[in-house]
């Protein structure tokens, strides 16, 4: 199977099925010398961990990372990072049903027309579950992205019909950040109960819901990207959209960009507040002009459809093509956006560490300055 792994210089590669034993990642070209926990990956599995409010999967999993390289003394040696993480509580039985049939809005079709066979027990290697795997590489990438004062924060932008008010979306980071205290990730108590509300009526009605997340990405430095086919914006779309269940991703004013004048969507340029950088009076374009980063903050949105396991019959057909009526049972999140906040959050992280690391060979001066005897 090609296309598990992801990444230039910083590259991740996952492994592993939603019934196997385990899923874990490798990372490659995580500079030596970071300091590195397990805690520190652990902190962001536990955001994304099944079983922690009403609105996830019941399935619980403790989602424990363990570190089986790639450090010592508490440090990255610059060697692969290998990391596992066990799968404890897998229901196959639940999915007995679904052998021979295709599951309406799933990829069991598709995957059974590729590979001529196809895991029917939560759908392997197209599962949810090898989001963990995701959220662990991207943990390393925090990390190093800490060290240079660059934050990436997501959270839950709307759920179906529900949105937070733009005077919360405007918000400092430490505002946004607040989400993660309510079940939706919403970082607004108003909006948390009203989006908890609609979902009440979604699991009333054996359906489900979708929404958007939006991720800020501050204190990227100016200069990141190239200007063709590995645009900055380019790759985090490709990022984002590889997360199952995302349909769509803009940046900045993204679609609405479209209805705009030039005289709208132009970012007007100011003198430099400090340093030799000229600020925007706006930010239009996300923090992206060109395919290369222009010093404001990156704004991303994830729209991610509604959970296609639901209660309610749906019609389909087996795998001889006879029609029939199913009605998924088992353990499924009735949104899977609160748990794709993170997930989104990490992808974006790997996608700028990469950029961060490629960007060091750009200028001739720069090594030069690196490599330079005497």
């Amino acid at each position: 199977m090609a296309g598990s792994s992801f990444g230039t210089l910083f590259r991740m590669t996952t492994w592993g099925e939603s019934h196997g034993p385990a899923t874990g990642v490798v990372v490659e070209g995580c500079p030596a010398g970071l300091a590195l926990r397990e805690e520190d990956i652990q902190k962001y599995l536990d955001r994304r961990r099944p079983g922690q409010s009403s609105l996830t999967t019941a399935r619980k999993e403790s989602d424990r990372v363990e570190i089986l390289s790639g450090l010592f003394e508490g440090k990255t040696t610059g060697t692969p990072i290998s990391l596992l993480i066990r799968n404890e509580a897998q229901h196959s039985s639940d999915y007995d049903a679904l052998r021979d049939c295709y599951r309406p809005g799933h990829a069991d079709l598709g995957y059974a027309a590729k590979y001529g066979h196809r895991d029917h027990r939560g759908g392997g290697r197209s599962s949810g579950r090898e989001t963990a795997a995701r959220v662990a590489a991207g943990a390393i990438a925090m990390r190093l992205l800490e060290e240079l004062g660059i934050s990436v924060t997501a959270y839950t932008l709307a759920i179906g019909p529900v949105h937070i008010p733009e005077t919360v979306r405007s918000s400092d980071t430490e505002i946004l950040r607040t989400g993660r205290q309510y079940p939706s990730g919403m970082p607004d108590a108003a909006a948390d109960r009203e989006a908890c509300a609609y979902m009440d009526e979604c699991r009333a009605g054996q359906d489900s819901a979708g929404g958007v997340v939006e991720c800020r990405i501050e204190g990227v430095p100016t200069g990141l990207g190239e200007p063709v086919f590995d645009k900055l914006d380019a790759r985090l779309a490709a990022a984002v959209m590889s997360v199952g269940a995302v349909k769509a991703v803009e940046i900045g004013d993204g679609v609405l960009a479209a209805q705009h004048r030039g005289s709208e969507n132009n970012d007007a340029f100011l003198p430099p507040e400090s340093g030799d950088t000229p600020r925007k009076s706006t930010n239009h374009a996300g923090g992206i002009l060109g395919g290369i980063s222009d010093g404001s903050p990156i704004l991303l949105r994830a729209h991610i459809k509604p959970t296609p396991s639901i209660s309610l019959p749906q019609q389909t057909v087996d795998r001889d093509g006879r029609p029939m009526e199913l009605q998924i049972r088992g353990r499924h999140d009735p949104v899977i956006v609160p748990r794709a906040v993170v997930v989104v959050e990490a992808m974006c992280a790997a996608v700028i560490a990469d950029a961060l690391l490629l960007n060091m060979s750009a200028r001739t001066e720069d090594v030069i300055t690196r490599y330079r005897k005497g």
